[in-house]
C-alpha cells in the first residue's frame, strides 16, 4: 500500500479535525505539526499521543528539511495563505488548503499556475461537496427527478462563532455557493449582495446573497451570525417539487417534497403531494474528502469537484459579491 508523508499546518479550530482524520488514514504519515501557540501544540500532542518522531513545531521553515515529505494541508487563517501555498509548492509538495483558496482572485488564479507548472496538485477543502446528500443531490436534479428548475434558496444562521477578520459572507456564504453550483453544473454570471453590521462596524454580521446563473435562474442565500434559530438548509424547487439539503435533520438530510398543479376550471389545484426521503451513505465528509486528497497525491491528478480552479471560481464569486455589498446592492457581473 503506498504511504505519503504529510505536515500539518494551523491546528486551530478546523485544523485538529483535519490533523484527527489523516493520523487515522492508512496511508498517511503525519510527519510534524506548525502553528504558532506552543500551547496548541502541546495539547495535540497529548491528545493524540504523537510520536516524538512527528516534529512539533512553531516555525514554518522547519519542514523544508524533512526527508520524503510529500504534502502539506494548510488549516490557517485565509490572509496567510498566499504565502504559505507558494511555499509549499516551490518546496515541491502537493497542498491541500482549507477554505477558502486567498482573499484575492489574482493570488489565487497564480496558485494555479505554479501548482499546474510544478506539476502538483492544488485542492480546497470544500468538505460539503463530499457530503453523500450532495453528491446523490447533484444526481437527482440530474435526472430532472423534480421537473424543470425555477429557483433556489439557502439559510446558513446561528448565534456564533462571530469571526473578526472576515464578515458573514466571506465566512459563511462560500458552502451554499459551493453547493449550489455543483447542483446546478455551473457558476453565475451576475450577484447581487446586501447586508448590515450591528456588532462590528464595517464587518457586515447578517447578509443577504441572490446569484444569477447563465439561463436566468436565481438563487438567494441567508447568512447571519447573531440569529438564535440556527438553520444549515438549501433548496432547489422545481415544477414538480423541491429538493431540500437540511444539515439540521439528521436522520433525513436530503428530501424531495413531490408536488404540483393541475388547471381545473380556471383554477390551480395541487396534486400528487408526498415527501420522499432519499436514502444516503452514512460516510464522514471529511473523512472522505481527506481521503480523496490522499488519492489525488498518489496518482497526482486532480479533484475536479474542489480543485484549485474551483476554489479560484468562488473567489471570485466571494469577491463581486463584497462589490456589490459595498456598493449598496448593485448587480456586479462575476
Amino acid at each position: 500500500m503506498t504511504q505519503i508523508q504529510v505536515a500539518i499546518a494551523g491546528v486551530g479550530r478546523w485544523g485538529v479535525h483535519l490533523l484527527r482524520n489523516f493520523l487515522e488514514h492508512p496511508q498517511v504519515e503525519v510527519m510534524a505539526v506548525i502553528d504558532p501557540k506552543m500551547e496548541r501544540l502541546e495539547n495535540i500532542k497529548r491528545l493524540y499521543q504523537l510520536s516524538d518522531r512527528v516534529l512539533l513545531t512553531t516555525d514554518w521553515q522547519a519542514i523544508r528539511g524533512i526527508k520524503n515529505l510529500g504534502a502539506v494541508v494548510i488549516a490557517t487563517p485565509a490572509a496567510s495563505h498566499y504565502g504559505l501555498i507558494t511555499d509549499a509548492i516551490n518546496w515541491g509538495y502537493h497542498v491541500l488548503a482549507e477554505k477558502p483558496l486567498t482573499l484575492n482572485p489574482q493570488e489565487c488564479e497564480e496558485l494555479c499556475l505554479l501548482a499546474e507548472q510544478q506539476k502538483l496538485q492544488l485542492m480546497v477543502d470544500h468538505t460539503y461537496l463530499f457530503h453523500p446528500g450532495i453528491t446523490q443531490g447533484q444526481a437527482v436534479l440530474a435526472q430532472k427527478y423534480i421537473g424543470d428548475l425555477r429557483y433556489g434558496y439557502a439559510t446558513r444562521t446561528h448565534l456564533a462563532p462571530v469571526r473578526q477578520d472576515v464578515d458573514a459572507l466571506w465566512d459563511l456564504a462560500i458552502h451554499d455557493i459551493a453547493i449550489f453550483n455543483t447542483w446546478l453544473g455551473e457558476s453565475p454570471v451576475k450577484v447581487r449582495a446586501t447586508g448590515q453590521s450591528w456588532l462590528q462596524p464595517g464587518l457586515a454580521d447578517v447578509v443577504w446573497v441572490t446569484l444569477t446563473y447563465p439561463g436566468g435562474l436565481q438563487t438567494q442565500i441567508h447568512l447571519s451570525w447573531l440569529n438564535t434559530d440556527k438553520q444549515r438548509r438549501l433548496v432547489v424547487v422545481g415544477s414538480k417539487g423541491s429538493l431540500i439539503f437540511d444539515e439540521m435533520s439528521p436522520q433525513a438530510p436530503l428530501t424531495v417534497l413531490h408536488g404540483e398543479f393541475e388547471q381545473q376550471d380556471g383554477y390551480f389545484i395541487p396534486v400528487n403531494q408526498s415527501q420522499e426521503v432519499l436514502e444516503i451513505e452514512g460516510a464522514e465528509p471529511l473523512k472522505q474528502m481527506c481521503d480523496r486528497f490522499v488519492q489525488s497525491v498518489i496518482n497526482n491528478k486532480p479533484v475536479e469537484i474542489s480543485s484549485g480552479r474551483v476554489g479560484t471560481e468562488l473567489v471570485k464569486i466571494l469577491a463581486a459579491l463584497t462589490q456589490s455589498l459595498e456598493g449598496g446592492g448593485i448587480e456586479v457581473e462575476v
